[in-house]
């Protein structure tokens, strides 16, 4: 039987309508920050899908020490909790390190423990410990069903508010590919699935000094998950990715997102009988 997180006021479950883990990558600017949680607030209610904002005041794992990391935590938190105050969205960030974990809970509904760090057992404790739902993103070097170890890190603490997001698994040197039996693998364990859409297209250090990306499949990944039956689609969106400071190249722009809800909607629909 699979389980259901609340994460504000949105419910993740492999069941339930789905729902949407949206926003820019890292927090560049509280300008840029807002006008993208204004637009996809207009989704939200032209669509009347359940959102969770997400957007990272770090991003610890980048390429080269040289890309832009965010804008650091104090100040990401306050443009967070402004998104939340203006818009009513419950929110999502990355945690990196275990003293992250209780401030960010301050905030956020949800702590996201990146790909990279899914196994370290002293960040996913603290988290655990907050009592907060976490989504866990499953590691490019994973197999799903090792991921029961990671879940039981966080259900030793007496917390058991556990998602699990597939992102795509190392294929050779910079490159990802997906497998699909991952997301039914996982959501035998109870857990909500959720799928990354942007970030299973990214291309790992494939610029050199930063990422690259293949945009122009996050529509068909998007619908394969969908078809498959995850909770929820986590997917990196930007005014204009063009021009974002980090994985602009693996990120859907706003209007992109608009053409693609009807599609993914409607199949939601037909697969969950909804």
């Amino acid at each position: 039987m699979s389980q259901l997180v609340n994460v504000g006021s949105v419910t993740l479950g492999n069941t339930q309508p789905l729902a949407f883990l949206l926003g820019p990558c890292a927090i560049e600017s509280r300008d840029v920050v807002l006008r993208c949680a204004e637009k996809i607030a207009a989704l939200r209610e032209k669509y009347a899908i359940p959102v969770v904002f997400k957007s990272s005041y770090d991003k610890a794992n980048r390429s080269s020490s040289a890309s832009f990391r965010g804008i650091g935590m104090e100040e990401g938190l306050r443009v967070l909790q402004e998104v939340k105050q203006t818009y009513n969205f419950p929110l999502v960030t990355d945690i990196h390190e275990s003293n992250q974990a209780a401030p960010a809970a301050e905030v956020v509904d949800l702590l996201q423990i990146p790909a990279f760090l899914c196994r370290q057992t002293d960040l996913l404790v603290a988290a655990g410990q907050t009592g907060k739902p976490i989504n866990i993103k499953k590691g490019q070097f994973m197999a799903p069903w090792d991921m029961g170890n990671s879940i039981g890190k966080i259900t030793a603490t007496g917390n058991s508010h556990v998602t699990l997001t597939e992102r795509g698994v190392s294929f050779g040197y910079n490159n990802l590919v997906v497998d699909f039996r991952s997301l039914a693998i996982m959501a035998n364990t109870g857990c909500p699935v959720v799928f990354d859409a942007t970030h299973a297209v990214q291309l790992p250090g494939g610029m050199g000094d930063r990422s690259g990306g293949q945009s122009e499949f996050v529509p068909l990944l998007s619908r394969c998950a969908v078809a498959a039956g995850v909770a929820a689609l986590f997917m990196e969106v930007h005014t204009d990715p063009s021009q974002a400071l980090c994985d602009g190249p693996n990120m859907l722009s706003i209007e992109q997102l608009d053409r693609l809800l009807p599609q993914l909607l409607a199949l939601d629909a037909t697969i969950k009988g909804t």
